[in-house]
């Protein structure tokens, strides 16, 4: 099936606007195979865990509590390690919301958070009535803009529900970073192809939890299968009375849920 070339030379904002609206269609809806670069890296010899067969029965979603986050970085740190993410880019980072008494809203993110925030605002000449942390990552869409943004497919969905870069295909065009609603790709200043939180797919496979859920100290990082009744997800999800998605109103149906969510957070 051929990519449209009409559309891959059309004027970017008309084209992420189309995206947005849906007019976009199959024809930039292709599956493709797993990139060679990930496939090595599931089968390497040298993993300490063997590659789990795909599981099409999972459900997999990722929890945040934001009543949890202590704003430390550790979660960033691990990321950075263990994805070789590049100084000054981020996968995943941590959003300090500070609100002052005429309730005025101030969200920072100095170092994407992963520094800690040790020290307090000092821009602020209101008087402080509260502060929270808030994780933001990839949200792993079921319908995901990304994908209908890229030309090439080389963004794609895996048959297990995640969202995946191919960085063999990737042409670096900046569409998928322009169509993602949550500000979470980039192009990656190293390998000069975009680049995202992947909710670590390489170490879900091998029945490992994603780096930044094992790195954090209170448990304000959740991951599991919304199927599987006895996970912690799963008893989350059907007795949270404040569980929520960022932004659903545009549709893309987000699997990353935030526990104790404020109205505050975009």
């Amino acid at each position: 099936m051929r990519v449209n070339q009409e559309l891959i030379d059309r004027d970017r904002r008309g084209f992420i606007q189309s995206v947005v609206t849906g007019s976009v269609g199959g024809s930039l809806m292709l599956m493709i195979p797993m990139s060679s670069s990930l496939g090595k890296e599931l089968s390497s010899s040298s993993s300490e865990a063997k590659v789990n067969p795909i599981n099409l029965d999972a459900n997999y979603c990722f929890m945040v509590d934001v009543t949890g986050c202590i704003g430390c970085g550790n979660c960033c740190v691990a990321d950075r390690k263990e994805n070789n993410v590049p100084e000054g880019q981020y996968r995943t980072w941590v959003e300090r919301y500070v609100i002052d008494i005429y309730n005025t809203v101030y969200v920072d993110a100095p170092d994407g958070g992963e520094k800690g925030y040790s020290e307090p605002r000092t821009d602020i000449e209101a008087t402080i009535k509260e502060a929270f942390f808030v994780p933001k990552l990839c949200n792993m869409c079921e319908d995901p803009s990304c994908v209908q943004g890229c030309p090439i497919s080389a963004t794609f969905t895996t048959p297990d529900g995640f969202v995946i870069v191919d960085s063999d295909h990737c042409v670096a065009c900046g569409y998928c970073v322009m169509a993602c609603p949550y500000g979470v790709r980039f192009i990656n200043e190293e390998t000069k192809v975009a680049d995202k939180c992947t909710w670590c797919y390489h170490r879900v496979r091998k029945g490992k939890l994603p780096a930044c859920v094992q790195a954090c100290p209170t448990g304000a990082r959740k991951f599991g299968d919304l199927n599987d009744l006895e996970s912690e997800v799963s008893k989350i999800y059907r007795s949270a009375e404040r569980l929520e998605v960022l932004k659903p109103e545009l549709g893309n149906e987000p699997t990353l849920y935030y526990i104790n969510s404020r109205e505050e957070v975009v």
